[in-house]
């Protein structure tokens, strides 16, 4: 055909993100006027006119839903509803479509329910597009119509590396030859036997490399040893960001490695498949609102929703700034109608908190769960939040939300045309690069198996039938065309071990005689690819910084029999620890003091605090169990004291008040702090009872003119008891006998006798006892409670003439036990405590006799390897010889 002058306009056909971006950029430098550049659909669209387009995922997957929705089928009734059932049926559309197969015409035949079901589909997705989209099959019959128009809106038309044209679009571009110039730049592999325009078989000039192959310990060495020949290319100057590319069949094994080690780099890395939506703060957003509509109106989901989700331009802009901190951490707030009564009880700057407006509402729409997810979303997403959403909402239900959230992708925001490329093989055959490094060239990853489809399995019909592209063919041929057009350098990587750990071997595409390079993980590289790999392959630098050489000399320190200064050794007379010492202190904190001095300097001079749970837990801590029990008591005898008084108190008034107490607290508790389940929790506030009523009646205190109290206060200024008269100056400091230690606390309960002169303190016990428990004084320092509540009352109450400690075990059938000899009980404890002071002045901590124990929540901070202490225990030993003879002691 004579075209005449070269026409102004022409147009390219390319196929992928990754060649429809780096064609756009070659044509802007080459200064291309007139080009066009399309995929074949995008080439039909134009043919048609109209400002026609064709269907997308992000309308024919709601279109799928919709069709699926109406019900009415043959064969997929049963599983409409399926997770991932919608994302299925378009795959099977698509693969249906490309293959030119007219599912009208094959629905029509005898034993075929299953294409009936698809053709049904097609047809309801069809009457649902909006008008100007259009199916495949409908497009390429409206191009068809007005191919003639060809010169005047393509001009010449060159297809651009291309390796495979779906049979859809292949009789269009037949006919589009015979009115424009039609060139195929088709690689080698390409099958262009039915191809009616010229062909020119071109690739990229051949350098002299040879192909290297390697193999790396797993996907993640992998990723490092790309990222480090990345790195060697750009530092030699051999080459350019925009020239060098990474690729691998599938790319899902090597994603999150990328974007984590990506980031150290100072590379800029274009992912041209997308990067996970949940990589960036506005998937985070999704996430959170999926966690909290399929898991519940938990404190922790509802505080991360909303600290993601404030500042968007939603309702959640009206709530003050900073309240968040007002809402009890860790409450067990589970229900709507748990945080309408949080709401009642916050406080905000001293004033009610008016936020619950705003909130409840929100939070009665999220109570209902995944059904309300698009109600739910219009109030806390916007832009590119809500656009995620709506991507992984359309593709499967909500129920699933979860799993459709992991698979969604965005945009990569760094240019493909600055930026070295991280691909699918399939993108980088379409836009070929000099320098490339593929991954994961493994027996099961490269070819990729083929998977069964889930709408047209193999019983049904025949893979051949409708998938004209077989994924093994697509993965070879990318291959094919990758090794013929890496001009520069090829390096092809495979893992020895899968993620998993297990072995894998090399791909059958691997040609037999190439040498293959085994890396080791921990080799020293040529080129590091970022700082901290730069100081992993040189340990003299790496030492010059501090945090490194302390890390470097304590674990050689660690495998020193002798003391060092990582094992609890310190500067004598630190004023850390003298500030540690001077604070008053619990009996609690004293027990760590007596019984783990490195963890007393650890908790109370360094501030460690060990990490808390805040998930419902199925049941509370030992600990917590027995803050319960005296909460209970608490109560009870405060309720009793303010009418006829305890001592005087009928079994019917004392359980009337324990039922009291037992009911504020099991509503209470869980606006506070973590319980378990509803049933779970009533249940433990009964058993909590029971041990509370065992406590009241453990020990008689029948007489007129005995008060009693329970958890009261003594040795702290700041610490209050309600509305009721203490029996003792509360500011009065409690100082251990010969040492400067003060002590603060609150006893379990205390009963005096005001004509007598006489008081009894009680420690209560709600865990199990130990053996012989009438032998325990002191418990080597764990069983302070009881003697530290009587030298509180000798000098607090110095007129009383009779002092009485007594400890109670609350587990059936209860125990109770006194001190015999108090002033040798106290005499011990003050020797004990002296010594413990003496030892941490001195600028040594000793890990103590509970530092294995599983209650021991600072454990986590000891070396991991049980051979430390074995190489220790000598020392530990002799510097601690006075010391265990008290931890020895019953």
């Amino acid at each position: 055909m004579h075209l005449g002058k070269t026409p102004l306009r022409r147009t390219a056909i390319v196929e992928g993100p990754l060649a429809f971006q780096m064609r756009r950029l070659a044509a802007a430098r080459a200064g291309e006027s007139g080009l066009q550049i399309f995929t074949l659909p995008q080439l039909a669209a134009r043919l048609a006119g109209g400002f026609l387009q064709p269907v997308t995922a992000e309308v024919l997957e709601p279109a799928v839903q919709n069709a699926l929705a109406q019900k009415g089928f043959t064969d997929l009734e049963p599983v409409r509803e399926l997770p991932g059932m919608i994302r299925a049926v378009a795959r099977t559309l698509r693969q249906v479509w490309d293959a030119d197969v007219d599912l009208r015409a094959i629905a029509g035949g005898a034993g075929a329910p299953r294409w009936s079901d698809l053709a049904l589909i097609e047809q309801r997705v069809r009457s649902q597009l909006p008008a100007g989209i259009m199916l495949p099959h409908d497009l390429r019959a409206a191009a068809l119509e007005r191919v003639d128009r060809a010169p005047a809106l393509l001009g010449p038309v060159r297809i651009e590396y291309l390796s495979w044209i779906a049979p859809l679009w292949r009789p269009l571009c037949n006919h589009i030859c015979a009115f424009v110039s039609v060139e195929w730049m088709a690689p080698a592999v390409a099958d262009s036997t039915w191809f009616a325009g010229s062909i020119k078989r071109e690739t990229l000039p051949r350098g002299s490399a040879v192909p290297q192959a390697a193999s790396c310990a797993d996907p993640h060495h992998e990723t490092i040893e790309a990222l480090r020949w990345v790195r060697e290319l750009l530092s030699a100057r051999r080459a350019r960001p925009t020239e060098i590319a990474i690729a691998a069949a599938s790319t899902e094994a090597w994603d999150e490695h990328f974007l984590a080690l990506g980031k150290d780099t100072g590379l800029r890395i274009h992912f041209s498949h997308g990067i996970p939506a949940l990589s960036a703060r506005d998937g985070q957003r999704c996430a959170a609102l999926a966690d909290v509509l399929l898991r519940g109106l938990s404190e922790p989901r509802v505080r991360r929703l909303v600290s993601l989700c404030m500042g968007e331009g939603t309702v959640l802009d009206q709530l003050p700034r900073g309240w968040l901190a007002a809402l009890p951490r860790g409450a067990t707030l589970l229900g709507l109608a748990d945080w309408q009564r949080a709401f009642e009880r916050i406080k905000w700057q001293d004033q009610p908190f008016q936020g619950g407006a705003v909130l409840l509402p929100l939070l009665s729409v999220i109570a209902k769960g995944p059904d309300a997810a698009a109600e739910a979303s219009a109030l806390v997403l916007r832009g590119r939040s809500s656009r995620i959403w709506e991507t992984a909402t359309r593709s499967a239900p909500a129920h699933a939300i979860e799993l459709t959230l992991q698979n969604t992708r965005l945009p990569d925001e760094n240019d493909a045309a600055a930026s070295v490329v991280w691909c699918p093989a399939a993108h980088l055959a379409a836009a070929p690069r000099p320098w490339v490094r593929l991954l994961g060239l493994t027996a099961r990853a490269w070819p990729r198996r083929m998977t069964e489809d889930p709408i047209l399995p193999q019983y049904i019909a025949s893979p051949s039938a409708f998938d004209a592209d077989p994924i093994p063919e697509i993965d070879r041929r990318a291959l094919a065309v990758i090794l013929a057009t890496a001009g520069a350098g090829l390096v092809l990587s495979r893992s020895r071990r899968n993620p998993q750990g297990n072995r894998v071997g090399p791909s059958p595409l691997l040609s037999q005689g190439l040498k293959e390079q085994a890396l080791a993980r921990a080799r020293i590289p040529e080129h590091a690819f970022s700082e901290a790999d730069r100081l992993m392959a040189r340990p003299a630098e790496a030492r010059a910084i501090s945090q490194i050489a302390s890390a470097s000399h304590a674990w050689a320190h660690w495998h020193h029999a002798t003391l060092t200064d990582h094992d609890g050794r310190f500067q004598a007379d630190h004023p850390v620890i003298a500030r540690a010492l001077s604070r008053i202190q619990s009996p609690t904190s004293l027990q760590l003091l007596l019984r783990g001095p490195l963890g007393f300097v650890w908790k109370y001079a360094l501030g460690w605090r060990a990490p808390q749970e805040q998930e419902q837990p199925l049941t509370i801590p030992a600990e917590e169990f027995g803050k319960l029990v005296h909460e209970l008591l608490r109560r009870t005898v405060n309720t009793l004291e303010a009418g006829s008084g305890f001592a005087s108190a009928s079994e019917t008034e004392m359980q009337a008040a324990l039922q009291s107490a037992a009911e504020s607290i099991r509503e209470t508790w869980p606006l506070e702090r973590p319980v378990p389940p509803r049933l779970l929790w009533v249940n433990t506030v009964a058993y909590g009872a029971q041990m509370a009523v065992a406590a009241l009646e453990a020990g008689e205190t029948t007489q007129a003119d005995t008060k009693s109290w329970t958890e009261v206060p003594f040795g702290d200024v700041d610490r209050r008891y309600g509305d009721r008269e203490l029996p003792w100056d509360g500011s009065i400091p409690i100082t251990i006998p010969g040492t400067e230690v003060r002590i603060h606390g609150a006893i379990d309960r205390l009963d005096l006798r005001s004509v007598s002169g006489a008081v009894r303190v009680t420690d209560y016990k709600t865990g199990k006892r130990p053996r012989f428990p009438e032998r325990v004084v002191i418990g080597g320092g764990a069983e302070l409670q009881r003697s530290l509540y009587a030298l509180a009352c000798r000098q607090l109450l110095p007129e009383c003439r009779q002092i009485v400690a007594r400890l109670v075990y609350l587990s059936d059938p209860p125990l109770s036990l006194k001190i015999e000899n108090l002033d040798e009980a106290l005499n011990t404890i003050s020797e004990f405590v002296g010594l413990a002071c003496s030892l941490l002045r001195r600028g040594v901590a000793l890990p103590g006799r509970d530092v294995d124990s599983p209650v021991n929540d600072l454990r986590l901070a000891m070396p991991a390897s049980p051979g430390y202490m074995r190489r220790k225990a000598a020392k530990f030993a002799q510097v601690a010889d006075q010391l265990s003879s008290f931890w020895d002691l019953r």
